[in-house]
């Protein structure tokens, strides 16, 4: 497997993991305040993780043009 299709992947896999939280996150916001700022701040890290691999890509992928 190479690593452009790794990358896809765990691209897509954080994209998944990312929209569940948030729906959670939006879910708990007037049933528990706790689960919910749990479930946004995971989140955070979520696209923090997200926003670096769509940078090594668009770096990858201008080098290999």
């Amino acid at each position: 497997m190479s690593r452009i299709s790794q990358l896809t992947q765990y691209r897509k896999h954080l994209e998944e993991r990312y929209k569940k939280l948030v729906e959670q996150s939006s879910d708990y916001k007037y049933i528990d305040e706790t689960k919910s700022d749990r479930a946004a701040f995971k989140a955070m890290k979520i696209r923090n993780k997200l926003n670096r691999i769509n940078y090594l890509n668009k770096e990858f992928t201008h080098l290999v043009s």
